[in-house]
């Protein structure tokens, strides 16, 4: 018998499925991208085993490997895959009434976000009248460190984790006050991870500023963020402050409703 990396429970030992979807947690739960050894002890299961079930996952495109490195990390399948099960899941219903509330308390667009690789991935959305149209609907992706929620995920990953997912794409401006210089993104994020928000001035979409606060599950983790916007002509980033206490209780109502 095997051990599910998730619930500590035993995996038959016969079940090809089980023992590929425990391969697929482990590497997944991992605070860093983790080796060969780290998965077989994560799994409980023989070397030769796990290096099979790791081919045939790679082969399939849902898990991959770091360049230049023998450490193995969750590929663009599998997180279109999550994504999809999280836009369908049986909760959205509660977490859409959640925005819904929070926008009518602000008066402003909100949104709920979780990290994608190295995007940031819409998975719903409840907006007001603007004069400008922004096409950032569920299943809308972000570069990472060019949005508030972006920045947040950033700040909350470990190190090395952080690093990886910054060298997969180059991090192009896409206005003017976008944060490509690694050393200014990094201060930033430093910034980020202690206040415990973090705010978007016109970074991604020129006159639109945003302000983003986390939602962490049971242990803590950071899991997905709650974001309000605005354009700069309705709303000030100082202004936007005043938002952040019924940001935080609607991302603890957010959390209750964590099911990933």
């Amino acid at each position: 018998m095997g051990l599910d990396a998730s619930k500590g429970e035993a995996v038959p030992a016969g079940s090809a499925i089980l023992r590929a979807i425990s391969v697929i947690e482990a590497i997944s739960t991992a605070d860093a991208p983790p080796q060969l050894a780290d998965i077989c002890r994560a799994v409980n299961l023989p070397k030769p085993t796990v290096f099979r079930i790791l081919s045939t996952l790679e082969h399939a495109g849902l898990v991959g490997r770091e360049p230049g490195s023998k450490r193995y990390t969750s590929a663009g399948r599998l997180n279109r895959l999550a994504g999809q099960v999280l836009l369908n899941s049986p909760q959205s219903a509660a977490r859409h009434a959640i925005l819904e509330e929070l926008v009518e308390q602000l008066g402003e667009t909100c949104n709920l976000t979780i990290p994608n690789l190295n995007s940031v991935l819409y998975l719903d959305r409840v907006e007001v009248a603007w004069n400008v149209r922004v096409n950032l609907g569920a299943g809308s992706l972000v570069p990472l460190y060019a949005c508030a929620s972006g920045k947040l995920f950033l700040a909350n990953m470990p190190k090395r984790s952080r690093e990886r997912l910054l060298r997969l794409a180059p991090m192009l401006p896409h206005t003017s006050a976008t944060l490509c210089d690694p050393g200014k993104l990094s201060l930033e994020l430093e910034k980020v991870r202690k206040q415990g928000f973090a705010v978007d001035d016109e970074e991604y979409i020129p006159g639109i500023i945003a302000l983003a606060v986390p939602v962490r599950d049971g242990d803590g983790k950071v899991v997905a963020s709650i974001s309000a916007q605005a354009p700069t002509g309705r709303l000030r980033i100082e202004q936007a402050m005043e938002f952040l206490p019924q940001m935080k209780q609607a991302a603890e109502s957010m959390a209750q409703t964590v099911d990933w």
